[in-house]
């Protein structure tokens, strides 16, 4: 038996798969704008009732990208997200803090 025959048989379809191309410089993609959360420019939201709109206008004035509700008694990840707003509030629905992460 020809062993090389099999050599090249089973080159074949690897040589198929070869580029002859040059490699193409990759760089990385410009990352997406950054939408950081600024807790000091809606600290003066504590205090005020807990609801949709406000959790909105929190979203908004804070320039976070998503908003995350803590409600008493919860537990929540400790995982920190530069463009997250979390609102914790207490049993009457007042907003007691304002925080980034």
């Amino acid at each position: 038996m020809d062993f090389r025959w099999i050599a090249i048989a089973a080159a074949l379809p690897l040589a198929a798969c070869a580029s002859s191309e040059a490699p193409v410089e990759s760089t990385p993609a410009a990352p997406e704008a950054a939408m950081t959360c600024k807790a000091d420019a809606v600290q003066s939201h504590v205090g005020h009732v807990a609801s949709a709109e406000m959790g909105a206008a929190i979203l908004k004035e804070s320039g976070a990208r998503t908003l995350r509700w803590g409600p008493p008694r919860s537990a929540m990840t400790m995982d920190y997200r530069q463009d997250r707003v979390n609102i914790m509030y207490d049993d009457a629905y007042k907003i007691t803090q304002v925080t980034c992460g």
